[in-house]
């Protein structure tokens, strides 16, 4: 059994910062890539950032300069620094680890919400 524990959601005025975390615990022995994805009203899910076990990012057009995602491979945990926030920023952000077996795991989400 894999848990996946988010943080760090919250309410932020526009230009405001978040960090979310997000641990993989459990029966998980490795892990490959790591990512948040996001879910806003009324859309689907969409990756927001991700990053390789070797540290390489990748990002959404609209989050690039603003976001960046990191991990610390000794917690199995990935965090997303969140700056200057937008109101297109709101939504639930999920947590995915995709583990050295390459099985699929998701966060129950946190919701970000960034009012104007």
């Amino acid at each position: 059994q894999v848990q996946l524990a988010e943080s760090g959601g919250g309410l932020v005025q526009a230009g405001g910062s978040l960090r979310l975390s997000c641990a993989a615990s459990g029966s998980i022995f490795s892990v490959n890539a790591m990512g948040w994805y996001r879910q806003g009203p009324g859309k689907q899910r969409d990756l927001v950032a991700g990053i390789t076990s070797g540290g390489t990012t990748n990002y959404v057009d609209s989050v690039k300069g603003r976001f960046t995602i990191s991990r610390d491979n000794a917690k199995n945990t990935v965090y997303l620094q969140m700056n200057s926030l937008k109101p297109e920023d709101t939504g639930v952000y999920y947590c995915n680890v995709i583990s050295g077996r390459f099985r699929d795991y998701w966060g129950q989400g946190t919701q970000v919400t960034v009012s104007s």
